[in-house]
């Protein structure tokens, strides 16, 4: 009433604004209008507060609790199964669950008292109290040495349910509780209470509650499984699947006899480059052959001889000549772009042979992907390493590298092979769709990137004369430091160039 009249006297002797009044009083200017509408106030509305749901289910739910206080500590109602009861026989008392269950925590721990339960049901109804935060911490630091105790009482406060169980078990063994009577509140076996135990009085509190990182130890054989499963399709371990899933993966590793965590064969996979693609690159392998040709090129490789070579063939390509994308750094503000459509300088297709005890390349320029290039590489390579005694030709499963043409061809020369005193030429062929195996992809890739990438040749005489030059300086580099293929690589291949399961030679980003 005092405010009101404040408010008409400042406005009517014209000392200031509605806006004004209202901030000089530091009120609305609502209540301003207001006053000068009305002399006084308005008189406020008494609403009459009705009583709260719960008052009416008190008496219901002590009932309860009192008619059970001297039941069994483990067939007490529990605060679900006492809300459930209200429900049916209090239909017009609508009051939800955790309202129930935090007068019924409150309310039982007023009940369960010490005198009123035998000693076990006593130190289990505290055990629970102090689980759930019912008695004073204070108290308990009282029973315990003080470091020990500011360290449990830390944990049972604001540590993890793990932690906090961690320790109320160690509390209760020294307050005297039976391991079994320990186990059944805290849903623990009695063996890991008096592991902790012993831990405790062992090594203090801090080397119970110190977090042990497990470091796994590198298996270079679980390793190779894992990839070699990868490579290979699911079916031929008797998994109707065409994909692999980590549940088979984790299954064949542990029948095996190298069990491993599921996030551990994520991580190996993670590591290692492995990426969901759509249709674009294959690592698993159809053919029903599979492990029996994988088996024979493992087999030739484990006892070449110094007289012998094996070569890793095939073809890249066909690629236009124009002018290419990739990777390169640019300066700020600089753009890098590269025209969709471009006029052709020409085409070229590059066939190619990797020596793999030597580490030398054997390559020339093909027009067309057939049988007639086969032949060439063949009789290129017997006059090439002539003074071998055998040559193995490795190749995937394309239709010009196992024609009948090409094979009645290898026939004919090593039937001469002796007269001629040229080597013997044997095949051995790779998987149907495993072009993961084959070495020479990860010397196409690296060529790719250093040589193809950011490129605008004038014509398909400069790209060959590079792509020679490439080649040229690799193989005299290997030539100069004698090395098998996969110890030493040139230049950045993708994986190193070695036959091997673990193996993804081919790089997906480059066509």
């Amino acid at each position: 009433m005092h405010l009101y009249k404040r408010l008409r006297r400042e406005y009517e002797q014209r000392l200031g604004t509605t806006r004004g009044v209202a901030h000089k009083y530091e009120v609305h200017r609502r209540t301003v209008r207001a006053a000068l509408k009305n002399a006084m106030p308005p008189k406020r509305k008494v609403t009459v507060r009705e009583k709260p749901k719960m008052a009416a289910a008190i008496p219901f739910i002590d009932a309860i609790l009192e008619n059970h206080l001297k039941a069994p500590f483990n067939r007490q109602s529990t605060a679900h199964q006492i809300w459930s009861r209200m429900r049916i026989e209090m239909p017009a008392c609508d009051i939800g669950e955790s309202t129930v269950r935090a007068y019924v925590r409150v309310r039982r721990a007023k009940l369960n008292t010490a005198e009123q339960w035998p000693p076990s049901q006593a130190a289990a109804v505290w055990m629970m109290q102090v689980l759930h935060g019912d008695v004073a911490l204070r108290d308990v630091e009282k029973t315990l040495p003080s470091e020990a105790a500011l360290t449990l009482v830390k944990f049972i406060k604001g540590g993890r349910l793990r932690e906090r169980k961690k320790a109320l078990a160690v509390l209760g063994c020294l307050r005297g509780v039976r391991t079994a009577v320990i186990a059944r509140c805290l849903q623990m076996s009695r063996r890991t209470i008096r592991r902790y135990f012993d831990s405790f009085s062992k090594d203090g509190p801090n080397e119970l509650f110190s977090k042990k990182a497990t470091k796994s130890k590198d298996d270079p054989v679980r390793n190779q499984l894992i990839f070699s499963l990868l490579h290979s399709p699911p079916s031929a371990h008797g998994i109707n699947r065409t994909s692999w899933r980590m549940d088979d993966l984790y299954r064949i590793m542990a029948a095996s006899g190298h069990r491993t965590s599921k996030q551990r064969i994520r991580l190996l996979i993670k590591t290692a480059g492995f990426k969901w693609r759509k249709a674009k690159v294959v690592l698993t392998s159809n053919d029903p052959e599979y492990h029996a040709k994988v088996g024979v090129i493992k087999q030739i490789l484990s006892v070449l001889k110094e007289d012998e070579a094996f070569f890793s063939i095939d073809e890249y390509g066909p690629f236009a000549i124009k002018r290419k994308g990739g990777t390169k750094r640019v300066g700020p503000g600089e753009d890098y772009a590269v025209p969709q459509y471009q006029t052709s300088k020409g085409s070229l297709i590059l066939t190619a042979a990797l020596e793999l005890s030597r580490n030398q390349i054997t390559h020339f320029y093909s027009s067309k992907k057939n049988t007639e290039e086969m032949i060439k590489m063949a009789d290129q390579l017997r006059a090439q390493y002539g003074k071998c005694r055998t040559i193995y030709l490795s190749w995937d499963g394309a239709s010009w590298h196992i024609s009948k043409k090409l094979l009645l061809h290898l026939n004919e020369v090593n039937q001469s092979s002796v007269q001629d005193g040229l080597p013997v030429v044997k095949t051995a062929p790779l998987p149907a769709g495993a072009q993961f195996l084959n070495v020479i992809e990860s010397v196409f890739s690296c060529m790719a990137r250093g040589i193809i990438h950011n490129s605008d040749y004038p014509s398909a005489e400069a790209a060959k004369a590079a792509i020679d030059l490439y080649f040229k300086e690799r193989n005299d580099f290997f030539v100069r430091r004698p090395k098998r293929a996969g110890r030493k690589i040139w230049g950045h291949e993708r994986a190193p160039s070695e036959f091997s399961e673990a193996n993804n030679c081919k790089d997906p980003l480059y066509r």
